[in-house]
């Protein structure tokens, strides 16, 4: 890439493109909000100090992802707080993080234990499918596998959360798209 200045420019128009995704991503799989911001602190880090090998723009939020679940789990093999975010990233943080009214609902608290139990092969492909949005061709690019791989895990996550929770899902609720998330058709 050219001038520092060019490269600058596009790491914050990468930061400002993708930070509330990995800010969600993070959430989902950390207890404490301060963890959340910490990882993705450390996933910009990564992409700053790589500037200059980032990836094309079409690629560049799934290698964030790939870089954020590396981040992910040196957090949970350490198990050790990460340094401090500035105050500037904890008051952004707060603007966009509000409590869920739904924490409580005995369904939502049935699938956050259904999911705890699913091996971390299974709930990282569900999850990324469904709360991420993201195809199994881009789950296999983010977490190292292939294609054909991630739809297997993926069928087999979805198994074991039936077997969990069950088929009955009663009148639709705030959890209801956590079980029943269509993925669309992608070529082979």
């Amino acid at each position: 890439m050219g001038s520092g200045t060019e490269q600058e420019d596009r790491f914050r128009r990468v930061y400002a493109g993708n930070f509330e995704a990995l800010l969600a991503y993070a959430l989902r799989r950390v207890d404490q909000p301060a963890d959340a911001a910490d990882v993705v602190a450390e996933t910009f880090l990564v992409a700053w100090r790589r500037s200059r090998e980032l990836p094309p723009d079409d690629e560049i939020k799934l290698w964030l992802y790939g870089v954020a679940r590396r981040v992910l789990a040196n957090h949970h093999r350490g198990g050790v707080r990460r340094e401090r975010l500035g105050e500037r990233l904890r008051q952004r943080l707060t603007a966009i993080v509000t409590r869920d009214p739904g924490s409580e609902v005995p369904q939502r608290l049935a699938v956050q234990d259904a999911l705890s139990r699913l091996p971390e092969t299974d709930r990282e492909v569900l999850t990324l499918t469904v709360w991420e949005g993201l195809q199994p061709r881009e789950i296999a690019e983010v977490v190292g596998a292939s294609a054909a791989a991630v739809r297997t895990r993926l069928s087999r996550a979805r198994s074991r959360m039936r077997e969990m929770i069950g088929d009955d899902l009663g009148p639709p609720g705030h959890v209801l798209d956590v079980l029943t998330a269509i993925v669309p058709e992608e070529g082979r």
